[in-house]
């Protein structure tokens, strides 16, 4: 039930944004389409190879930096359809971890993001740095924390394990979406809806 209610809640508030219309006619660059196709085989990796020590990513950051929050979350309904198909669970287990792998940590990176922006100098390396890479981080592990606390847990791995292989499985998703972020914000800043050049950008003289 309380998948079921914070899924529902994040949805309802993605719907009332209504984010598609910052899209264009074009459609969404293909970066973030592609992203949205790697996210079931990153959610169900430990499906995949059947090993209980394998720790999913989640990706759900990154999709936030390039998406936005709003879109981010509607983009996990499909994401989540497609991991039925590709690790073959049911669908309270789908359900589970689009909330705990989707919903909450890319939530608790958009709240994280927010921070930066709001306290921290408006400067490339900050977007970098405390967007791309810390925001991450943290999101990512506090969601793996916390749905061990909820019982998200595996009886094949000691709890201190599991709790190690999830912040080591947060580094691996904060690396990740830290250099891709500085790898668009250098060539291709219109993939990042969270960024933009007017605000992070010295002003030239």
């Amino acid at each position: 039930m309380l998948d079921l209610l914070l899924a529902s809640v994040a949805l309802m508030a993605a719907l009332s944004c209504r984010p598609w219309r910052a899209v264009g006619w074009s459609g969404p660059p293909w970066p973030w389409l592609l992203w949205c196709a790697l996210l079931p085989w990153a959610w169900s990796s430990d499906r995949l190879v059947a090993s209980a020590v394998l720790q999913p990513l989640s990706g759900a950051s990154l999709l936030v930096l390039m998406a936005g929050w709003p879109l981010a979350m509607l983009c996990l309904v499909p994401v989540t359809l497609m991991m039925i198909g590709v690790a073959h669970v049911d669908a309270a287990e789908a359900l589970h971890r689009m909330v705990w792998l989707g919903v909450l940590p890319g939530t608790l990176a958009m709240v994280l993001g927010a921070g930066v922006r709001r306290w921290l100098p408006h400067h490339l390396f900050v977007y970098i740095l405390g967007r791309g890479f810390f925001a991450t981080l943290l999101a990512t592990a506090c969601s793996g924390w916390l749905a061990w606390w909820w019982g998200d847990r595996s009886p094949l791995l000691d709890p201190a394990e599991q709790m190690i292989g999830r912040w080591l499985a947060a580094w691996g998703d904060a690396v990740l979406s830290g250099m891709l972020a500085s790898i668009f914000v250098a060539f291709r800043p219109q993939w990042l809806a969270t960024y933009s050049d007017q605000l992070y950008l010295p002003p030239s003289r």
